[in-house]
């Protein structure tokens, strides 16, 4: 997945407690006199994933970016059961990791369930975010008191997630064993042609299948942090008005995706009195920054700058 990567950069395991290591790759590392910008990954991904973004990122600033634990190359030890405890163990490993690479302050950037992290990280150490970017983010806005009200679910879906309940999200790939990888090809064909500017092989699907066919230790965390069809356990619009008022945020979503866009909005009307801005990029679903690779970097570029 890094072969096409044309900027210079170190790859690295960083240690922190409990003898467990964070994947890293780290860009342009001396250039010191910008925010460095950290990107956090989605569930079932890695950081691989980001190969459409960091030539064009890591231009004028450095640029990290992580498996975050659980998931990628990064460790992956058994967390908690514990919806909230899971959650602070995510957090704290990103706070490990910031500390023993040295950064100071960041501008932090999460797509999907990295978005999550990335609000919870800022409310639990706020002095670190210089600027918190949402990127389709997971978990935000609260179960309907019908989770029907908003998108009719069919029957035959019911049934299917009652008999899959015990088991982790993606456990088909590991049951579906040698052929786990054609299972992927099959069920995301998309992901090929996302991808198709860098790699016309089967690249990117081999990636994804390795990043989940290993212990599921980020993916049972996921599992234990949701309640039935994907909500999140711990809304994060019911604290998103906890985060520090002078962090500013920004939203960035898929015009065309089938994720629910109005957590920008929501989260603008809680922080009446901070700065929220909401950006949808044309011609992009869930995985915006690999559907409209151009114009997400450049969205994000303009973010930065804007800072510095």
């Amino acid at each position: 997945m890094l072969q096409c990567i044309k900027s210079k950069y170190t790859k690295q395991y960083v240690l922190i407690s409990n003898g467990n290591r964070i994947w890293t790759l780290t860009f342009n590392q001396h250039h010191s006199s910008k925010s460095p910008l950290v990107l956090l990954h989605g569930f079932g991904g890695g950081l691989g994933l980001w190969v459409l973004n960091f030539d064009a990122l890591c231009q004028q600033r450095t640029v990290y970016s992580i498996d975050l634990l659980g998931f990628g190359r990064s460790s992956r030890p058994q967390l908690s059961t514990d919806a909230e405890e899971v959650e602070n163990q995510f957090v704290n490993s990103i706070e490990e990791w910031r500390a023993k690479v040295g950064v100071e302050k960041m501008i932090l950037l999460g797509h999907n369930l990295g978005g999550y992290l990335a609000a919870a990280y800022s409310l639990k150490y706020p002095s670190r975010v210089k600027h918190l970017v949402l990127v389709e983010p997971w978990g935000f806005p609260e179960r309907p008191n019908s989770p029907e009200q908003d998108r009719p679910i069919p029957i035959w879906i019911k049934a299917i997630a009652a008999m899959l309940s015990p088991f982790n999200p993606l456990a088909g790939l590991r049951v579906a064993g040698p052929f786990g990888l054609g299972l992927v090809q099959r069920l995301r064909p998309d992901f090929k042609q996302k991808y198709f500017s860098l790699f016309e092989d089967e690249t990117v699907t081999e990636y994804i299948y390795h990043c989940n066919v290993q212990t599921p230790s980020g993916e049972t965390a996921f599992k234990n942090m949701t309640i039935p069809y994907g909500w999140a356990k711990r809304p994060m619009l019911k604290r998103i008005d906890q985060i520090q008022a002078d962090i500013p945020i920004t939203v960035i979503y898929g015009a065309r995706s089938c994720i629910d866009g109005n957590s920008g909005i929501a989260i603008k009307a809680l922080r009446a009195n901070s700065y929220v801005e909401t950006i949808p990029v044309r011609g992009a679903g869930h995985y915006v920054y690999a559907d409209q690779p151009e114009d997400f970097n450049q969205k994000v570029i303009e973010i930065c700058n804007s800072l510095d």
